[in-house]
Protein backbone atom coordinates (compact mmCIF):
# COMPACT_ATOMS: atom_id res chain seq x y z
CA UNK A 1 0.00 0.00 0.00
CA UNK A 2 0.89 3.40 -0.45
CA UNK A 3 2.01 5.73 2.03
CA UNK A 4 0.00 9.13 2.24
CA UNK A 5 0.52 12.51 3.12
CA UNK A 6 -1.69 14.56 4.59
CA UNK A 7 -2.77 18.06 3.10
CA UNK A 8 -2.18 19.81 6.72
CA UNK A 9 1.58 19.24 6.06
CA UNK A 10 2.43 21.94 3.56
CA UNK A 11 4.90 24.66 2.66
CA UNK A 12 4.84 27.97 0.70
CA UNK A 13 7.69 28.31 -1.29
CA UNK A 14 10.36 25.20 -2.39
CA UNK A 15 13.24 25.66 -0.55
CA UNK A 16 16.45 23.08 0.67
CA UNK A 17 15.27 24.07 4.48
CA UNK A 18 12.10 22.63 4.22
CA UNK A 19 11.46 19.67 6.97
CA UNK A 20 11.37 16.09 5.63
CA UNK A 21 7.49 15.24 5.91
CA UNK A 22 7.79 11.87 4.60
CA UNK A 23 10.60 9.83 3.67
CA UNK A 24 10.81 7.21 0.86
CA UNK A 25 13.02 5.03 -1.39
CA UNK A 26 13.29 5.22 -4.26
CA UNK A 27 10.64 3.40 -6.64
CA UNK A 28 8.04 4.36 -4.00
CA UNK A 29 4.35 5.38 -4.69
CA UNK A 30 2.50 8.10 -2.54
CA UNK A 31 -0.73 9.10 -1.77
CA UNK A 32 -0.46 13.36 -1.74
CA UNK A 33 -3.63 15.05 -0.34
CA UNK A 34 -3.63 19.17 -1.10
CA UNK A 35 -5.69 21.87 -0.81
CA UNK A 36 -7.06 24.30 -3.68
CA UNK A 37 -4.53 27.28 -4.40
CA UNK A 38 -6.63 29.37 -2.18
CA UNK A 39 -6.24 27.09 0.68
CA UNK A 40 -10.11 26.46 0.71
CA UNK A 41 -10.46 29.79 2.24
CA UNK A 42 -13.12 30.83 -0.51
CA UNK A 43 -16.42 29.15 0.15
CA UNK A 44 -18.92 31.05 -1.86
CA UNK A 45 -19.65 33.49 -4.58
CA UNK A 46 -19.49 36.58 -2.06
CA UNK A 47 -16.20 36.50 -1.39
CA UNK A 48 -14.30 39.27 -1.03
CA UNK A 49 -10.73 39.95 -2.36
CA UNK A 50 -9.97 41.38 1.38
CA UNK A 51 -11.96 38.38 2.55
CA UNK A 52 -8.95 36.51 1.70
CA UNK A 53 -5.85 35.96 3.30
CA UNK A 54 -3.26 36.32 0.49
CA UNK A 55 -0.33 34.56 2.33
CA UNK A 56 -2.06 31.38 1.99
CA UNK A 57 -1.85 30.74 -1.58
CA UNK A 58 -0.56 28.28 -4.21
CA UNK A 59 0.34 25.68 -0.55
CA UNK A 60 2.14 22.57 -1.59
CA UNK A 61 1.99 19.54 -0.01
CA UNK A 62 5.59 18.01 1.38
CA UNK A 63 8.63 17.78 1.43
CA UNK A 64 9.13 14.53 0.35
CA UNK A 65 12.43 13.01 0.72
CA UNK A 66 13.77 10.72 -2.10
CA UNK A 67 16.03 8.19 -0.58
CA UNK A 68 19.55 8.63 -3.00
CA UNK A 69 18.63 11.18 -4.09
CA UNK A 70 21.63 13.65 -4.80
CA UNK A 71 22.31 16.94 -6.61
CA UNK A 72 23.07 16.34 -10.33
CA UNK A 73 20.42 13.28 -10.54
CA UNK A 74 17.17 13.34 -12.21
CA UNK A 75 14.26 12.77 -10.36
CA UNK A 76 11.60 11.03 -12.41
CA UNK A 77 7.64 11.24 -11.01
CA UNK A 78 4.66 9.32 -12.77
CA UNK A 79 1.51 10.69 -12.13
CA UNK A 80 -0.51 7.72 -11.60
CA UNK A 81 -3.90 9.21 -10.70
CA UNK A 82 -5.49 12.47 -9.89
CA UNK A 83 -8.62 12.56 -8.22
CA UNK A 84 -10.32 15.87 -7.90
CA UNK A 85 -12.92 16.97 -4.83
CA UNK A 86 -16.46 17.72 -5.32
CA UNK A 87 -16.06 21.59 -6.01
CA UNK A 88 -13.76 24.20 -7.80
CA UNK A 89 -13.89 27.76 -8.04
CA UNK A 90 -12.79 30.00 -10.66
CA UNK A 91 -11.55 33.78 -9.36
CA UNK A 92 -10.30 36.88 -11.15
CA UNK A 93 -10.38 40.57 -10.39
CA UNK A 94 -8.42 43.94 -11.13
CA UNK A 95 -4.53 43.59 -11.80
CA UNK A 96 -5.06 40.08 -12.20
CA UNK A 97 -4.16 37.54 -15.45
CA UNK A 98 -4.50 39.28 -18.76
CA UNK A 99 -7.95 40.90 -18.74
CA UNK A 100 -7.29 42.49 -15.12
CA UNK A 101 -7.07 45.93 -16.73
CA UNK A 102 -10.23 45.81 -17.51
CA UNK A 103 -11.94 44.35 -14.67
CA UNK A 104 -13.42 46.46 -11.80
CA UNK A 105 -14.19 43.79 -8.94
CA UNK A 106 -12.95 40.41 -7.44
CA UNK A 107 -15.21 38.29 -9.07
CA UNK A 108 -16.07 34.63 -8.01
CA UNK A 109 -17.52 31.55 -9.14
CA UNK A 110 -18.10 27.59 -7.40
CA UNK A 111 -17.91 25.33 -9.95
CA UNK A 112 -19.91 22.02 -8.94
CA UNK A 113 -18.59 18.77 -10.43
CA UNK A 114 -21.07 16.78 -11.71
CA UNK A 115 -20.99 13.45 -13.75
CA UNK A 116 -17.66 14.11 -14.94
CA UNK A 117 -18.08 17.91 -15.90
CA UNK A 118 -17.23 21.25 -14.40
CA UNK A 119 -20.77 23.07 -14.06
CA UNK A 120 -19.40 26.61 -15.12
CA UNK A 121 -23.19 28.09 -15.75
CA UNK A 122 -26.72 26.47 -16.44
CA UNK A 123 -25.86 26.43 -20.60
CA UNK A 124 -22.22 25.27 -20.10
CA UNK A 125 -20.25 22.05 -18.45
CA UNK A 126 -16.84 22.12 -18.85
CA UNK A 127 -14.75 18.90 -19.73
CA UNK A 128 -12.50 17.88 -17.14
CA UNK A 129 -8.60 18.18 -18.04
CA UNK A 130 -7.62 17.23 -14.07
CA UNK A 131 -3.95 18.86 -13.86
CA UNK A 132 -1.43 19.68 -11.45
CA UNK A 133 -0.16 23.37 -11.61
CA UNK A 134 2.47 23.66 -8.52
CA UNK A 135 5.18 20.15 -8.61
CA UNK A 136 8.77 20.06 -8.34
CA UNK A 137 11.76 19.81 -6.05
CA UNK A 138 13.76 22.36 -4.00
CA UNK A 139 16.10 24.58 -6.06
CA UNK A 140 19.45 25.05 -5.69
CA UNK A 141 19.89 28.75 -4.59
CA UNK A 142 17.67 30.73 -1.82
CA UNK A 143 13.81 29.33 -1.80
CA UNK A 144 11.10 30.15 -4.29
CA UNK A 145 7.83 30.94 -3.52
CA UNK A 146 5.22 27.95 -4.68
CA UNK A 147 3.41 30.89 -6.88
CA UNK A 148 6.78 31.28 -9.55
CA UNK A 149 8.01 28.68 -11.90
CA UNK A 150 11.66 27.95 -12.04
CA UNK A 151 14.14 25.47 -13.12
CA UNK A 152 13.34 23.19 -10.05
CA UNK A 153 9.18 23.22 -11.29
CA UNK A 154 7.14 24.78 -8.95
CA UNK A 155 4.34 26.79 -10.66
CA UNK A 156 4.61 25.81 -14.01
CA UNK A 157 0.80 25.53 -14.72
CA UNK A 158 1.05 23.39 -17.46
CA UNK A 159 -1.65 21.15 -18.53
CA UNK A 160 0.23 18.48 -19.93
CA UNK A 161 0.46 17.92 -16.08
CA UNK A 162 -2.00 14.98 -15.78
CA UNK A 163 -2.53 11.44 -14.89
CA UNK A 164 -0.53 9.11 -16.94
CA UNK A 165 2.28 11.64 -17.62
CA UNK A 166 5.50 11.55 -16.26
CA UNK A 167 7.94 14.43 -15.37
CA UNK A 168 11.64 14.53 -15.13
CA UNK A 169 13.20 17.40 -12.85
CA UNK A 170 16.89 18.01 -11.84
CA UNK A 171 17.53 17.26 -8.16
CA UNK A 172 19.11 20.18 -6.76
CA UNK A 173 19.18 19.16 -3.07
CA UNK A 174 20.13 15.69 -1.26
CA UNK A 175 16.34 13.78 -1.13
CA UNK A 176 15.19 16.12 -3.82
CA UNK A 177 12.56 17.89 -1.07
CA UNK A 178 9.72 16.80 -3.55
CA UNK A 179 6.08 18.54 -3.52
CA UNK A 180 3.38 19.52 -5.15
CA UNK A 181 -0.44 21.12 -5.18
CA UNK A 182 -2.43 23.85 -6.84
CA UNK A 183 -4.54 21.37 -8.86
CA UNK A 184 -7.11 22.02 -11.53
CA UNK A 185 -10.45 20.49 -12.60
CA UNK A 186 -10.11 22.77 -15.80
CA UNK A 187 -7.65 24.84 -17.06
CA UNK A 188 -6.43 26.30 -20.63
CA UNK A 189 -3.09 27.14 -21.88
CA UNK A 190 -1.61 29.86 -20.75
CA UNK A 191 -4.55 30.47 -17.20
CA UNK A 192 -5.33 33.88 -18.71
CA UNK A 193 -7.46 34.90 -15.72
CA UNK A 194 -4.64 33.35 -13.35
CA UNK A 195 -6.74 30.90 -12.02
CA UNK A 196 -7.94 27.85 -13.40
CA UNK A 197 -10.74 25.90 -11.81
CA UNK A 198 -9.13 25.82 -9.03
CA UNK A 199 -10.15 22.22 -6.59
CA UNK A 200 -8.19 20.20 -4.01
CA UNK A 201 -7.37 16.68 -4.45
CA UNK A 202 -5.08 13.69 -3.89
CA UNK A 203 -2.82 12.74 -6.77
CA UNK A 204 -0.91 9.60 -6.53
CA UNK A 205 2.53 9.58 -8.19
CA UNK A 206 5.75 7.12 -7.62
CA UNK A 207 8.97 8.59 -7.35
CA UNK A 208 12.18 7.23 -8.79
CA UNK A 209 15.65 8.32 -8.92
CA UNK A 210 17.52 8.10 -12.13
CA UNK A 211 21.26 8.28 -11.64
CA UNK A 212 24.21 9.49 -14.21
CA UNK A 213 22.16 11.85 -16.10
CA UNK A 214 21.03 15.82 -15.42
CA UNK A 215 18.79 17.94 -16.89
CA UNK A 216 18.84 21.90 -16.25
CA UNK A 217 15.21 22.07 -16.64
CA UNK A 218 11.46 20.23 -16.33
CA UNK A 219 10.75 18.00 -19.45
CA UNK A 220 6.81 15.83 -19.20
CA UNK A 221 6.78 12.72 -21.10
CA UNK A 222 3.23 11.71 -22.29
CA UNK A 223 1.68 9.19 -24.79
CA UNK A 224 2.40 12.72 -27.29
CA UNK A 225 5.79 12.92 -27.22
CA UNK A 226 8.27 14.92 -24.88
CA UNK A 227 8.34 18.28 -23.42
CA UNK A 228 10.94 20.73 -22.45
CA UNK A 229 9.52 23.47 -19.66
CA UNK A 230 11.33 26.58 -19.08
CA UNK A 231 10.37 29.51 -17.14
CA UNK A 232 11.59 32.72 -18.30
CA UNK A 233 10.90 36.30 -17.65
CA UNK A 234 9.13 36.92 -21.24
CA UNK A 235 7.40 34.38 -23.37
CA UNK A 236 9.71 34.89 -25.82
CA UNK A 237 12.77 33.93 -24.04
CA UNK A 238 11.06 30.37 -23.06
CA UNK A 239 9.93 29.37 -25.92
CA UNK A 240 13.37 29.57 -27.17
CA UNK A 241 15.40 28.46 -24.53
CA UNK A 242 13.31 25.66 -24.57
CA UNK A 243 13.90 24.69 -27.94
CA UNK A 244 17.77 25.05 -27.50
CA UNK A 245 17.36 22.73 -24.80
CA UNK A 246 15.70 20.08 -26.41
CA UNK A 247 18.14 20.73 -29.41
CA UNK A 248 20.80 19.98 -27.19
CA UNK A 249 19.25 16.78 -25.20
CA UNK A 250 18.70 14.82 -28.37
CA UNK A 251 21.35 16.11 -30.57
CA UNK A 252 24.10 13.24 -29.22
CA UNK A 253 21.78 10.49 -29.42
CA UNK A 254 21.27 11.33 -33.41
CA UNK A 255 23.01 11.12 -36.58
CA UNK A 256 21.89 14.52 -37.50
CA UNK A 257 23.96 17.71 -37.69
CA UNK A 258 22.27 20.72 -35.57
CA UNK A 259 20.60 21.70 -38.94
CA UNK A 260 19.23 18.94 -39.85
CA UNK A 261 17.84 18.80 -36.37
CA UNK A 262 16.75 22.64 -36.54
CA UNK A 263 14.86 21.95 -39.42
CA UNK A 264 13.32 18.33 -38.14
CA UNK A 265 11.94 20.87 -34.86
CA UNK A 266 10.37 23.35 -37.51
CA UNK A 267 8.40 20.46 -39.14
CA UNK A 268 7.21 18.52 -36.34
CA UNK A 269 8.18 20.27 -33.17
CA UNK A 270 5.52 22.31 -31.15
CA UNK A 271 6.39 25.23 -29.13
CA UNK A 272 3.33 25.57 -26.83
CA UNK A 273 2.41 28.35 -23.92
CA UNK A 274 1.68 26.89 -20.15
CA UNK A 275 1.01 30.11 -18.55
CA UNK A 276 1.62 33.80 -18.92
CA UNK A 277 -0.03 35.38 -15.41
CA UNK A 278 2.88 33.98 -13.33
CA UNK A 279 5.67 36.53 -12.03
CA UNK A 280 8.02 34.57 -14.63
CA UNK A 281 6.35 32.69 -17.86
CA UNK A 282 6.24 28.84 -18.86
CA UNK A 283 6.48 27.59 -22.33
CA UNK A 284 7.14 24.02 -23.38
CA UNK A 285 8.49 22.66 -26.89
CA UNK A 286 6.84 18.95 -27.22
CA UNK A 287 8.87 16.80 -30.00
CA UNK A 288 6.76 14.55 -31.22
CA UNK A 289 6.90 10.06 -29.80
CA UNK A 290 7.78 9.21 -33.33
CA UNK A 291 10.50 10.87 -33.77
CA UNK A 292 12.19 9.56 -30.35
CA UNK A 293 10.95 5.97 -31.84
CA UNK A 294 12.64 6.60 -35.29
CA UNK A 295 16.07 7.08 -33.76
CA UNK A 296 15.40 4.68 -30.51
CA UNK A 297 15.61 7.16 -28.38
CA UNK A 298 15.11 7.27 -24.80
CA UNK A 299 16.33 10.34 -23.75
CA UNK A 300 16.77 9.74 -19.69
CA UNK A 301 16.40 5.80 -18.84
Amino acid sequence: MPQTLAKETYFYAFSKENQTALKVPSGSQVVVETYDCFQNQIESEDASFNSIDWNQINPATGSIYVEDAQPGDILKVKIDNIELGNKGVLATGPGLGVMGHRIDEFTVKMVPIVDGKAVFNEKLKLPLNPMIGVIGVAPEGEPVSCGTPGAHGGNMDTKSITTGATLYFPVFQEGALFGLGDLHAAMGDGEIGVSGVEIPGKVTVTLEVIKGKSIPFPFVENDEGVAAIVSMETLDEAAKKAVELFVDTLLPHTDLTIAELTMLFSAAGQVQVSQIVDPLITARFLVPKYILDAYQVSLFE
